[in-house]
C-alpha cells in the first residue's frame, strides 16, 4: 500500500527513554512506511543514554527533557509540538523500543481516512501468546474498567501504538496525567464526550526489554484517575 503523497498530514511521536540502541531501527522503519522527516517528533524523556543525539543524527524533530518526566508528559509534548504546525490533522504514537511494527502505520492511516475515528487503537489482543502473564491479566482488568466507563467496548486500552485526531487532542489540552495512566485519561476523556473510538489488530511483539511500569505505582495511578474521571 502507498500512502506516501497522503501522509504529509501525519505527525508520528515516539516517546523515549534510554533507548538508543533501538530508536534509529524505529525511526528509519517509520521513514520506511512514506512519513517525512519533519513530521516525526521524538521526545527524549530525561534519558541518561545518546538517545537524542542518535535520534537527531537520522534528521527527525527531537524534544529532549532535562529529567525523566514520565511517558504522559513526553506525549504531552510531542501533542503541543505537532498542534503547531496547522497542516497536521492526526499523530500517531509508537513505543521507541521496538515493540510496535511501523508496517501498520498505512493501515492506521487508511482507516482513518475512511471512518474518521478520532482514535484508533492499535490491539494486541488477537494474539496474546507471546504476551507476559502479567501484562494479560493487566491489559484485560484495566481494558475493561476503561470500556465501562466509555460505554463501548475497548480490548487493549493499554497499547501504546494509535492515531489520534488533532482536533480531539486540541480539545483535551489540559490533560491531569504525566506517566502511563495518561494514555487512559485520554480514552476516558474521548469516550465521554462521544468521540468515535476504534481499534485495528496488530502484532504482539516482546523482546529482551525492561518494562518501566511499576505495577505497584501505576495500578494506583490508574485507580485515582478512573475516580477523579467521575468529577470531570
Amino acid at each position: 500500500m502507498n500512502l506516501s503523497a497522503d501522509r504529509n498530514d501525519i505527525a508520528v511521536i515516539i516517546p523515549a527513554f534510554n533507548e538508543e540502541k533501538r530508536i534509529g531501527e524505529v525511526i528509519e522503519g517509520i521513514r520506511a512506511q512514506g512519513c517525512t522527516l519533519r513530521n516525526i517528533i521524538v521526545v527524549d524523556d530525561g534519558s541518561e543514554d545518546s538517545t537524542a543525539e542518535t535520534a537527531a543524527s537520522h534528521g527527525v524533530t527531537v524534544i529532549e527533557h532535562g529529567r525523566n518526566r514520565g511517558k504522559g508528559a513526553a506525549l504531552n509534548a510531542g501533542f503541543r509540538k505537532a498542534s503547531e504546525n496547522p497542516d497536521l490533522a492526526a499523530v500517531i504514537t509508537l513505543d521507541a523500543d521496538g515493540q510496535h511494527n511501523p508496517v501498520f502505520i498505512p493501515e492506521f492511516i487508511r482507516v482513518f481516512r475512511e471512518t474518521g475515528a478520532e482514535i484508533i487503537i492499535g490491539s494486541r489482543m488477537h494474539d496474546i501468546n507471546n504476551m507476559p502473564l502479567i501484562r494479560k491479566l493487566t491489559n484485560k482488568t484495566t481494558s475493561a474498567v476503561i470500556s465501562a466507563r466509555v460505554g463501548s467496548r475497548i480490548t487493549d486500552s493499554q497499547s501504546g501504538y494509535r492515531l489520534i485526531s488533532l482536533e480531539l487532542l486540541k480539545r483535551f489540552a489540559g490533560m491531569e496525567s504525566s506517566h502511563y495512566d495518561a494514555e487512559s485519561e485520554i480514552l476516558i476523556r474521548a469516550g465521554r464526550s462521544g468521540s468515535s473510538i476504534i481499534e485495528i489488530p496488530i502484532d504482539t511483539i516482546y523482546r529482551d526489554e525492561k518494562s518501566s511500569i511499576n505495577p505497584f505505582i501505576d495500578t494506583l495511578r490508574f485507580i485515582l484517575l478512573v475516580v477523579r474521571s467521575y468529577f470531570w
